[in-house]
């Protein structure tokens, strides 16, 4: 036989009256009784049915969020997802796919006990699949990505190849027109997005990017700096970078000054996604910003709408890039 409600509120130490309630989110319950039932639930396995849940027990008023790991680049997401949230009455339970098939079975259990209303998703590397699942069994799904997964339910996405477009533009602008282009990993829809929006414009002014100038550094600022160097070993002449991350920018100016190179003088420098530490790199770096606190509003919001079942809920959402210009770009030329 399959793990019963009972077998909780042994576990648990109540009656499975409360294991109920807690369930169906009915009543004035202490919070250590609340936890501990959740506890059982989880190391039992237990997977509640409708009729345990209770189908007219309303809304828990909160939204989960599956991230890769707690890492610092999704601060500016978090952040403006919890302040919208909380604008609207709705608190926020986080959780991680830093577990493989640990953690989405500890997101299966959070979701057949009902303990959040809709969840958002943040690039769910191997599980896009599962997540498809969830949403086609009526949970309200809206996935975050820059990387061009386009599931078939909401998401917020940000304009990768007009990014690409931009960080062209400006650099023929400044008279660049040898550049070096250092991809993303090349899995990565964003990654050819970028790539196609930037060989476009050059293209148009009449400069072709050869495939010596375009490299896949996996946005990752040591492999960044480790190809830079290469490249300038090998003589590849070129006046410009345009890295798909910031990392990636930050290991292309090491590269350079490593290299007894100025920077913007003798090379340009652009980045993509406007991280904190863009403006810290010296000199400051030039970057497409990705919009990330509003990605993260535009999400919440979104997701929000459907929860809601809101008859104006729009299927998905786009936020712009835009040009933030510092000194990577911004000197003179050397002559």
């Amino acid at each position: 036989m399959g793990v019963t409600i009972a077998d909780v509120a042994s576990r648990a130490g109540v009656s499975k009256t409360t294991v109920s309630r807690v369930l169906n989110g009915k009543g004035e319950i202490n919070e250590n009784t609340v936890l501990k039932v959740r506890k059982a639930i989880s190391e039992l396995g237990y997977v509640p049915s409708a009729g345990a849940v209770g189908l007219a027990r309303g809304t828990t008023q909160m939204i989960g969020m599956l991230v890769p790991d707690m890492a610092w680049a999704w601060a500016g997401i978090v952040q403006a997802v919890v302040e919208t949230l909380e604008t609207e009455g709705f608190g926020l339970r986080m959780l991680t796919w830093n577990r493989g098939e640990e953690s989405l079975r500890r997101l299966g259990l959070q979701v057949a006990a009902k303990s959040f209303d809709g969840l958002l998703v943040i690039e769910p590397e191997g599980a896009m699949g599962y997540i498809a699942e969830l949403h086609e069994a009526g949970l309200p799904v809206v996935l975050i990505d820059d990387r061009f997964q386009r599931p078939g339910f909401p998401y917020v996405a940000t304009t990768n190849r007009e990014g690409g477009a931009q960080a062209a533009r400006h650099l023929l602008d400044i008279g660049r027109r040898r550049p070096l282009v250092v991809t993303g990993p090349e899995m990565f829809g964003c990654t050819q997005e970028r790539l196609d929006g930037f060989v476009d414009v050059y293209a148009e002014a009449g400069i072709e990017i050869d495939q010596r100038g375009v490299v896949c550094g996996d946005f990752d600022f040591e492999r960044c700096r480790s190809l830079v160097a290469r490249a300038l070993a090998d003589g590849l002449e070129f006046d410009a970078v345009f890295a798909h991350n910031d990392p990636s920018a930050a290991g292309v100016l090491a590269a350079l000054h490593e290299a007894g190179l100025w920077v913007p003088q003798d090379v340009a420098v652009v980045g993509f996604d406007d991280v904190e530490m863009a403006s810290y790199t010296y000199p400051a770096l030039t970057t497409i910003r990705q919009p990330m606190r509003e990605m993260g509003e535009a999400a919440a919001r979104l997701l929000l709408d459907h929860v809601r079942g809101s008859p104006k809920a729009a299927p998905s959402c786009i936020v712009p890039t835009s040009l933030v210009i510092r000194g990577s770009t911004s000197g003179p030329r050397s002559n």
